[in-house]
């Protein structure tokens, strides 16, 4: 069960995380009010964001960690929540960026990342 939680959270982080660190970019196209705010206004309102990616981050390691008890190593945690930002990514810029298209590479880069799975995992 905890390992189940561990992934719900990193999952629930990266969304607050892409919403952080791209949502800017669009929140900037589509309202004035935003496009009017100086950088310092925007690193602000992100890093607001990013208190909720925290907040979610930080547990979900705690959580998962095989040193408190979870079922994953520090590597394997690793490679888990950066399989899971880049299906987030995916998913955030094909829905919100229409004009960003998914090419062979891309899906050679997520077939990697798939052995990189296979791989860290491999007993």
């Amino acid at each position: 069960m905890k390992g189940f939680y561990t992934i719900l959270l990193l999952i629930v982080s990266n969304i607050f995380m892409t919403f952080a660190w791209y949502g800017h970019l669009k929140m900037r196209q589509e309202y004035n009010w935003f496009a009017a705010l100086p950088l310092i206004g925007v690193i602000t309102f992100s890093w607001a964001i990013a208190f909720f990616e925290y907040s979610c981050q930080i547990p979900a390691n705690r959580i998962g960690f095989i040193g408190n008890g979870g079922p994953f190593s520090l590597m394997q945690l690793k490679v888990i929540q950066e399989v899971i930002t880049l299906i987030i990514f995916t998913l955030f810029t094909t829905v919100f960026f229409k004009g960003e298209a998914l090419h062979w590479n891309h899906l050679a880069a997520f077939m990697c990342l798939i052995a990189a799975v296979y791989f860290v995992f491999m007993k």
